[in-house]
């Protein structure tokens, strides 16, 4: 294992990062969180197709039963942030986003915010990624355990794995080696992060940890430490909705995709003052951890980078070639994943697509079905019928795939 910091941990008391520094991991705690409940799983403790209420008394019924499979695959019809904006950390709109209360109990706390809510969809039929569900998760865990959330994560992931400076992002505690959190104005300057105490979502996105301590979970993993290889593999077969529509490559807590080519599991994770990302290479036992404390930079494109070394892959150039621009007019329309959607449009001969809430952005054939970014690393595949017409997109970044259904 190798590790290094690179940059400062505090630009203020000119501070330097260090191997040791501790950043915000974000969602990479949800594999952390999945990962726990599986080893109850494995001892019996929880099942995964019960109720929620089963181990979890204090979340209401709803319409149809949610069950903790499909909590951990983001089936489980459980709400997103309430805002339109992308990243969600930038809204102003909903207090939960910038949340400044702190919970001594964050499961109670942060199960208060949605769990009168009505569910987004029937669990099992539609992919709603959702932070949220994992707070329930949380519960279930306390539940089945017969302890609180975070002591059952030390005793079924931190401890076994050797992971013994992680721990949650406490805002009142004097944490040794915590990093400070930054972002980037409109102008491009560097500024403190918004405010954030995460205390009310620590199993979906509120651990803190070291480059170290992440890198002891991929090997805790890939050598069975913490779960049988069975149950690992459980957890690394992706989850379809029956609804059909657009989807993370996602199984239970981890994300899944390929870099160039070689299958990879990881997950990546984004808040105020952090980009986060973890990739693992199974077949070739390898991996990588890249933590930021600055949700302006990029991690998940390092990751790939990084991970592409480890393997020893040569750096791949995409290459524009020319299509008939006909073809461009198979592909236009809306795209939806994950409730985003993202239209393709084509202006005279270029392909563009537009994100919610941002400018249009030309993508570059490749062959006749895939095309790549030249602003940022990442890539298209139009997924065709038999005359052609696309019928759902597939976008790699990151060693990630996300599909997108065509609805329009």
């Amino acid at each position: 294992m190798w590790s290094g910091g690179f940059g400062m941990a505090d630009l203020e008391n000119s501070v330097p990062a260090t191997s040791q520094t501790l950043y915000r991991i974000g969602s990479i705690s949800k594999p952390i969180t999945a990962t726990a409940a599986m080893v109850l799983w494995e001892r019996g403790r929880l099942d995964l197709d019960s109720p929620v209420q089963t181990y979890c008394s204090q979340f209401p019924r709803k319409q149809w039963p949610i069950t903790t499979r499909e909590l951990l695959g983001h089936l489980g019809g459980i709400r997103y942030y309430k805002v339109p904006e992308t990243p969600y950390y930038e809204s102003e709109s909903d207090p939960e986003v910038g949340n400044v209360h702190h919970f001594d109990n964050g499961i109670e706390g942060g199960l208060k915010f949605f769990a009168n809510d009505p569910l987004v969809a029937q669990p099992g039929t539609h992919f709603n990624y959702s932070t949220q569900g994992y707070t329930l998760a949380g519960c279930v865990i306390e539940g089945a355990s017969g302890k609180k959330y975070t002591d059952a994560i030390r005793e079924n992931v931190l401890v076994p794995a050797g992971m013994l400076q992680t721990r949650p992002d406490d805002r009142f505690a004097i944490i040794p080696l915590r990093t400070r959190f930054y972002s980037k104005d409109k102008s491009g300057a560097v500024v403190n992060a918004d405010f954030l105490d995460s205390s009310y979502k620590v199993p979906g996105g509120g651990w803190l940890s070291s480059a170290p301590d992440m890198a002891r979970f991929e090997v805790a993993i890939l050598n069975n430490q913490l779960v049988k290889s069975s149950t690992r593999d459980t957890m690394w077969n992706a989850q379809i909705p029956s609804d059909g529509l657009g989807r993370m490559a996602y199984g239970l807590g981890w994300q899944l995709g390929a870099t160039d080519g070689v299958k990879d599991i990881g997950h990546g994770g984004s808040q105020q003052g952090a980009s986060a990302m973890i990739l693992i290479a199974p077949d070739a036992r390898a991996g990588v951890v890249v933590l930021i404390n600055s949700d302006a930079a990029g991690a998940s494109a390092l990751a790939t980078q990084l991970l592409e070394i480890v393997l020893g892959l040569d750096p791949r150039d995409r290459t524009e070639v020319t299509v008939d621009p006909k073809s461009y007019d198979n592909y236009i329309g809306g795209y939806e994943a994950t409730s985003v959607v993202m239209n393709i449009s084509r202006a005279d001969d270029h392909l563009f697509v537009q994100f919610p809430g941002q400018q249009k952005i030309q993508i570059f054939p490749e062959n006749v079905r895939d095309y790549f970014f030249k602003t940022f690393d990442a890539q298209i595949t139009f997924v065709t019928d038999a005359n052609g017409r696309a019928t759902e997109l597939i976008m790699h970044e990151g060693g990630t795939d996300l599909y997108a259904k065509r609805i329009k």
